[in-house]
């Protein structure tokens, strides 16, 4: 099954922790039409941006992988209304182009520059809502403690 033009199914809900767990990773028909509304809203235009092919990272977590990876316990992927995207994979673009198109093209909840570095992220994670969305970009790092952090875009510059 086709969630958008260039999007299957099995792309976003393919897990290798769900696999190696034996957890099963199935959305439900409300998961699934969000799936398919992010999936068409913002990968599909990225990919056309782009050019090239996209990576979904992470998509669609079931409440037990979401768990047994450590995400958060309001993760918008558990509701399918959240993209990993990583072009960086196939050398199309960068995860930093990726960034900032959707940053001044498109709607999003929520946009997160995820660890990487100062000039590239190592992914870009983005949500959207049908109705509500926040706009808000964020910069996810990780402290010399090890403990992760975000911090509104804004106030971190470019060096």
């Amino acid at each position: 099954m086709k969630l958008s033009k260039y999007l299957s199914f099995e792309e976003a809900t393919k897990s290798q922790t769900a696999v190696r767990k034996g957890i099963k990773n199935e959305p439900d028909e409300e998961q699934i039409e969000a799936m398919k509304y992010v999936a068409k809203e913002v990968f599909d235009k990225v990919r056309e941006e782009i050019g090239g092919p996209l990576m979904a990272s992470s998509f669609f977590r079931s409440p037990e992988l979401n768990s047994a990876i450590g995400g958060s316990k309001t993760s918008q992927h558990c509701k399918g209304e959240a993209i990993d995207i990583d072009c960086d994979y196939y050398g199309k673009g960068s995860n930093d182009y990726v960034f900032w198109y959707i940053k001044n093209n498109l709607t999003f909840d929520q946009l997160i520059w995820e660890f990487g570095t100062v000039d590239n992220p190592a992914w870009v994670h983005v949500s959207r809502r049908r109705e509500y969305n926040r706009g808000e970009a964020l910069r996810c790092y990780r402290r010399d403690d090890g403990t992760t952090q975000y911090l509104p875009f804004d106030l971190i510059q470019k060096i």
